[in-house]
């Protein structure tokens, strides 16, 4: 018997006249590596990176969409908000996209349709634009809702760590894209090149999870667990009828309707005070640059405590403090509410992801509530730059739209005085 030659890295080689049909230890191998923890936490990284960066590069540039398509205040914000809606929708089909055909795969195809939103926005006619729009907004649902469960199947032991990590890179994508969205726009001759340059970013993304999506169709262990939950679909609690989900879910939506008021409208709200466009590009950029600071950190303490309440509401009262200083003196204490307001918006977010894994106590039942606090949430989320926009234009200035962030911030600390309870659903 003639002895198997192997490469470097051990892995055993595939002869010529063996018609290149890889042998069982041959395809055991290469699925190990790209199974391997390393692989799949680069996967979650560069997918987390794309979570963000496509809506948070269009609000330095609304002005410029705006004038290009000549859409008034409200009308604009539909760039904001279609994604919104869509990130609501496309929320309830992702579990069973991952059903059908495994959440790695399902992960790849979003990532796929996410770069075809991306360039889709940026052809001429204004309904590719909104079509666009939705389509990102789709995407981004999906992977909103599976990387909960990769993170509750994948890293059990490791679940309010992993949450922080890419809780934190989602955060630097929209910082990246924040800050390089008006210097990409010069560079590269407008707002469009501006807009189409993230599709790169989600392409890569794709080379990576595509082995993975494959690997795990063929039976590595993360495809086994995919399988296991296929055939758990049917079971687990209620969602609907559990108090505590729907406070998850309220949490994640109210949160998420602050972000995305700030997403589509602070640079705007800097800018009519008096602030020059380029400040308020960087400060709006700084702004979603110290979210990682709380992203990071409220998610590590919350995966410390069995009761997150005083947690939540301390989180809760820093936002307050920004987004009461942003209602006084916008201009000259800018920097100062921006810092406030952004590690306490990060801070919330990784709660709310890192409850979405606490409260449930498997992964399925995780990626179940994944899907009802993120499609309800978002769907709520989605009526905020809208009516934050309408009320301004009625208006004619910002003190009542600011106001109105005030009361979303009252009714989280209720939200997270539920939701923080040491409970299981």
């Amino acid at each position: 018997m003639s002895e198997t030659r192997t490469d470097q890295t051990g892995i055993p080689l595939i002869d010529a006249e063996e018609d290149f049909a890889p042998t069982p230890a041959v395809a055991a191998a290469r699925r190990s590596l790209i199974a391997h923890p390393a692989f799949l936490l680069l996967g979650i990284v560069l997918a987390s990176l794309n979570m963000r960066a496509a809506l948070a590069g269009v609000s330095p540039l609304m002005g410029e969409i705006g004038d290009h398509f000549h859409l008034g205040a409200a009308t604009s914000s539909l760039v904001t908000t279609i994604p919104l809606a869509f990130m609501g929708l496309g929320s309830i089909v992702a579990p069973r996209l991952a059903r059908r055909w495994g959440t790695e795969a399902a992960l790849c195809g979003a990532l796929v349709l996410l770069a075809g939103g991306i360039l889709l926005r940026v052809a001429p006619p204004v309904a590719a634009l909104f079509v666009g729009c939705a389509l990102v907004g789709t995407a981004i649902a999906l992977l909103n809702v599976l990387m909960p469960g990769l993170v509750k199947r994948d890293f059990p032991d490791r679940a309010a760590g992993m949450t922080a990590l890419y809780s934190t890179t989602l955060i630097l994508g929209a910082t990246g894209s924040a800050a390089s969205a008006v210097p990409l726009e010069n560079a590269l001759g407008g707002w469009q090149g501006s807009l189409a340059s993230w599709s790169l970013l989600a392409l890569i993304a794709t080379a990576v999870w595509v082995p993975q999506a494959v690997a795990a169709r063929r039976g590595t262990p993360h495809g086994a667990a995919a399988a296991v939950a296929k055939h758990a679909a049917g079971d687990g609690p209620k969602l609907s009828r559990s108090p505590l989900a729907w406070q998850v879910t309220l949490l994640m939506g109210t949160q998420s309707l602050i972000a995305y008021v700030c997403i589509a409208w602070m640079p705007t709200v800097f800018t009519d005070h008096g602030m020059s466009k380029g400040e308020a590009g960087m400060v709006y950029a700084f702004y979603t640059l110290v979210q990682m600071a709380g992203s990071f950190v409220v998610p590590m303490l919350a995966g410390r405590m069995r009761d997150q309440r005083v947690l939540a509401v301390a989180v809760v009262a820093v936002m307050t403090a920004g987004v009461t200083g942003l209602l006084i003196a916008p201009v000259a204490g800018a920097w100062v509410w921006a810092t406030l307001m952004g590690v306490a918006q990060g801070g919330m977010l990784g709660l709310a992801l890192t409850l979405m894994v606490l409260r449930t106590r498997d992964a399925h039942t995780a990626a179940r509530l994944s899907g009802m606090a993120q499609t309800g949430g978002y769907l709520l989320a989605s009526v905020g730059p809208f009516a934050i926009g309408a009320v301004h234009q009625v208006t004619g200035d910002w003190t009542l739209p600011i106001a109105l962030l005030l009361v979303a911030c009252a009714a989280l600390v209720f939200l997270g005085l539920g939701a923080g309870r040491d409970r299981k659903i």
